[in-house]
């Protein structure tokens, strides 16, 4: 019978408690076990209490020890938030596994895991070395806070900076539980964490080149830093799509992947299906590297990718067909680059020289785009290509005679020239079906001024030819007989990223230029891997109110304006509305609404929003938060606004606005 400890606080070195909740398998405290930790922001007591469920218990029910830790500064833990992946968090973490490590129920033997922020400190804790972390499964995460976060994509400011700080606003705006931290204790910690609470897009905003900020925590920075055993975990619809690869490559200890074809999800519960058995591929590993069971995991080949095969382009997609295949290593002998030059409109295996070619964007180019990250919310996916064609240059290849297995990061070499001194180049991997649809394969861009490196922008030459190289996200993909490739260049890409400040015009030579292409053997396919067992969880939760959702581009036809829009009545993962934690008594509501707009012709009309709202409510509690953030830009500077008000029961309690301007470096 598993022993749940709602709250056990975990003292650290300075004082400050941190708040847990604990799961420990029958006769624990008699005969140790080793321990499984995550390590979190987003509130273990309410908005991730379901999703816990759905883990900790089984690894309890396999003879570990699990345990979910609210880091410094959120939920019912003491102190506050500096940033993410601070210094303080991580040794905090650290601090966490050496107490974990001496406590009656643990053998000193302890695990990390994580999904998203969670992989990220799993990586991070981990090339910190603690003694007692033996084995880490980071879930959808990164190596490289400059090249793979929400931050930049290719050095050109990502709008992901914009919504996600956004929604940490709002997390670093929350409350203790009176219930767990004390009805005399609960208000002064909330104001205390409100008054210290900054806006951290300004704060990110503020390093727009890849200075010490993002090399905090890369471990890409020195990959012998990590030596304990990783299994990573990912998604082909999911952001984090080159870190597999990367750490395959240059990782020295033991390394497992799997790719599947999900959202930012775990895999038992991955959409797009299939779904794979994460918690029974987690205990395999655990009992391999925490109990010394030999689990035939470690003979398996370490590298199993799901190859995706062409699909109709759409906002959602709940299953996708393919194979799994496996690989002994990164790079795999299997895979194999194939060039093929950009010629006039065409894809050719020769390169064909010919006129110059040039593009102006309209800053409306990438509304098809859909999110870099999903989340599986209906919508959220890339849609049909078609739709942004006539702003890019085009180049289609040949309908396929065969199949070809893309497995990899393509690439695009560039002879381009711009003719303004800041801009970028967005590219598209596109796979057009017979009748002409079009469906994003992958995609990549590259800051013109981070041409040289990304530590000193170098202002653009007008007219002056460069040599430009952008890497294309990871994927495995397969592109059916019949079908055809289509690389797509645009100057822009809204509401992705953000614009430059005037419109430019890319100018490249036709053949060139080319596509470098990873293209993999047609071998054996892979045993699929186990899916996810069919298990009663109990999970006591109550629907008090339906929730909604808008997504929807809408163009004012007087005005020109163009509006993207998120509505999302129900929290980052769908439109739930609120639901009462059964157990606890609380009720959590969430209602978001972004917004993005532009006009075609003017990049300087761009504007971001975020409105927000949470509250938790129970019989002898009401805690409501609103938040409103908003982004637009000069020639010269970002113009940044945050307001935050929040109320006990009818009480305004706190209320902040703030402005920020900051200069453009490069962005």
């Amino acid at each position: 019978m598993t022993e749940i400890i709602e709250t056990i606080w975990i003292p650290m070195p300075d004082g400050t408690k941190l708040a847990a909740r604990l799961w420990l398998p029958d006769g624990a405290r008699g005969t140790p076990v080793p321990c499984i930790l995550e390590y979190i922001p987003y509130r273990r007591r309410d908005r991730t209490r379901m999703r816990d469920e759905s883990m900790h218990p089984l690894f309890a029910d396999a003879g570990y020890a699990s345990i979910r830790v609210d880091i410094r500064g959120y939920g019912d833990s003491d102190g506050l938030a500096e940033d993410e992946y601070s210094h303080q968090e991580m040794q905090d973490g650290v601090d966490v596994i050496a107490w974990i490590a001496e406590q009656v129920w643990c053998d000193g033997n302890v695990g990390m895991f994580g999904k998203s922020w969670g992989a990220y400190n799993s990586f991070q804790v981990a090339s910190l070395r603690p003694p007692a972390l033996k084995a880490i499964i980071p879930v959808m995460g990164c190596d490289d806070r400059w090249r793979e976060d929400i931050h930049f994509y290719g050095g050109c400011l990502a709008n992901d900076n914009f919504w996600w700080g956004s929604i940490m606003q709002l997390y670093n705006a929350m409350p203790p539980d009176p219930q767990i931290v004390g009805e005399d204790r609960w208000l002064e910690m909330w104001k205390e964490r409100l008054e210290g609470a900054q806006f951290w897009p300004a704060m990110w905003l503020e390093h727009q080149t890849h200075d010490e900020m993002w090399r905090r925590g890369s471990i890409c920075e020195n990959y012998d830093d990590v030596q304990v055993p990783v299994y990573f975990f990912g998604g082909w619809a999911d952001l984090f799509r080159d870190t597999p690869f990367r750490i395959a490559e240059h990782l020295n200890g033991p390394v497992k992947i799997m790719m599947g074809p999900w959202a930012h999800l775990y895999p038992h519960e991955g959409i797009p299906g299939p779904r794979a058995d994460f918690v029974g591929e987690a205990i395999r590993f655990w009992d391999h590297w925490l109990k010394g069971i030999d689990t035939g995991l470690m003979d398996e080949p370490p590298l199993r990718f799901f190859m995706q095969e062409s699909v109709r382009p759409s906002g959602s997609h709940s299953q996708r067909e393919g194979r799994w295949i496996e690989e002994a290593g990164w790079p795999s002998s299997n895979v194999n680059l194939q060039r093929l030059w950009l010629n006039e409109g065409v894809l050719g295996h020769e390169p064909l020289e010919g006129a110059e070619m040039s593009v102006c964007s309209p800053q409306t180019f990438g509304a098809a785009g859909g999110d870099m990250c999903s989340f599986a919310i209906p919508g959220d996916m890339p849609v049909d290509c078609r739709i942004d064609a006539g702003g890019a240059l085009s180049f289609r290849g040949p309908a396929l005679d065969v199949p070809l297995d893309i497995l990899g990061q393509p690439s695009i070499s560039l002879q381009i020239s711009a003719d303004q001194k800041q801009g970028f180049v967005a590219v598209l991997l596109v796979d057009e079906a017979p009748d002409g649809a079009q469906t994003l394969i992958t995609r990549g861009f590259a800051n013109l001024t981070h041409r040289i490196g990304d530590t000193t922008p170098e202002p653009v030459i007008p007219g002056e030819i460069m040599e430009v190289t952008v890497p294309l996200h990871g994927i495995g993909y397969r592109v059916l007989k019949g079908h055809r490739l289509v690389v797509q260049v645009g100057s822009t890409y809204w509401p992705i990223l953000w614009p430059a400040p005037a419109p430019v015009r890319l100018t490249l030579r036709a053949g060139t230029s080319a596509l470098h292409l990873p293209l993999r053997e047609n071998t054996a396919e892979a045993p699929a891997p186990h899916a996810p067992p069919i298990r009663e969880i109990k999970r006591p939760v109550t629907r008090v109110r339906d929730g909604s959702m808008e997504r929807s581009v809408h163009t004012d036809l007087t005005t020109g304006e163009v509006m993207h829009r998120f509505y999302l009545d129900g929290g980052v993962f769908g439109p739930i509305g609120d639901m009462r934690l059964d157990d606890i008594g609380t009720v959590l509501s969430d209602v978001s609404d972004r917004r993005y707009s532009i006009h075609a012709d003017d990049p300087l009309s761009a504007r971001a929003t975020m409105e927000q709202t949470a509250s938790f409510s129970r019989e002898d509690w009401h805690a409501k938060i609103h938040c409103f953030a908003e982004q637009t830009a000069t020639e010269t500077e970002f113009h940044l606004l945050s307001r935050i008000s929040c109320w006990s029961g009818d009480a305004l309690i706190f209320e902040r606005e703030e402005t920020h301007a900051i200069p453009r470096n490069g962005m």
